[in-house]
């Protein structure tokens, strides 16, 4: 039985990995259904597809859009499955997210520089060549490479980037995003031919407003995710079986930049889960 993994980045976006090493880590652990779900982005898609369909990987071409639920004040994430790459309708919501985000990145290293830190905006680019932009993880890729500090994600990450809740100020690098409706990451998605999950629910607290993004079209949810514990993935199988969601799952793979130490398919929806989106792509078809 080959794995499924339906939550994967490239170094399109923010991992360090390009395709062709995701291709290969895939045959090494028996991965043979992979979701390409690179944020804000459909770059490269078409090709993807193709690069793993000569390897005998199916490929599903996705999307995870950076979205917001205004009326709770936080973010949400939509994972957009079987979508059409370079749609007009996700093109139009994400090429101005990846612009304010590649030049929140570059405000964040010039506060780096001003405070004292020994980078520069031309090295951080490097680690980002062939992508979207900048985003923290080259940031701090950087800053590790300068000796800053020894992980990604530690103290310093914390330190720089923190949005400052709970009435503390917030990191010297902190910069707030204006993200898009989750209701209209939900509609783009749908547009653009695609099956829309909510991401990792339990990681951004996101389960209250599960019925009205079902409302919007919503189809799926997230509940393997190797940031959920036990209690988020119970709570997100409850969702599903009462709005009748498909339950979808995935590593979130990010490589080096990733938040939890993970291995490429360790989270396993199942083929099941593949048909059930095949299955709701071709009823949407019709």
């Amino acid at each position: 039985m080959v794995k499924v993994d339906l939550h994967c980045h490239t170094d399109v976006s923010d991992c360090s990995m390009s395709l062709r090493e995701i291709i290969d880590l895939a045959k090494l652990e028996g991965v043979g259904c992979l979701a390409i779900t690179n944020h804000d982005t459909t770059q490269g898609l078409g090709q993807m597809v193709e690069a793993g369909s000569r390897e005998g990987l199916e490929i599903i071409p996705g999307i995870e859009i950076s979205a917001y639920d205004f009326t709770r004040n936080r973010r949400v994430h939509i994972l957009g499955y079987f979508i059409e790459p370079g749609h007009s309708a996700l093109e139009d919501i994400c090429a101005p997210l990846l612009d304010m985000r590649h030049h929140a990145s570059y405000v964040m290293v010039n506060r780096l520089i001003e405070a004292g830190y020994n980078i520069t905006w031309e090295q951080v680019e490097k680690y980002a060549a062939g992508g979207t932009g900048v985003y923290k993880q080259h940031i701090m890729h950087a800053l590790l490479d300068n000796g800053y500090a020894s992980t990604i994600y530690g103290d310093l990450y914390k330190e720089l980037f923190s949005r400052g809740q709970n009435g503390e100020a917030p990191g010297i690098a902190f910069v707030p995003m204006k993200y898009v409706d989750a209701r209209l990451a939900i509609q783009a998605v749908l547009q653009a031919g695609g099956i829309p999950a909510l991401a990792h629910p339990g990681q951004y607290g996101n389960f209250e407003a599960v019925p009205e993004l079902v409302e919007n079209g919503l189809a799926g949810i997230e509940v393997w995710h190797p940031l959920h514990g036990p209690q988020d993935e119970a709570r997100a199988r409850e969702y599903a079986e009462q709005y009748g969601l498909i339950m979808t799952g995935g590593s979130d793979f990010h490589g080096f930049y990733g938040e939890a130490d993970v291995a490429l398919g360790c989270k396993d929806p199942g083929i099941d889960c593949v048909n059930a989106l095949k299955a709701k792509k071709g009823a949407a078809v019709r």
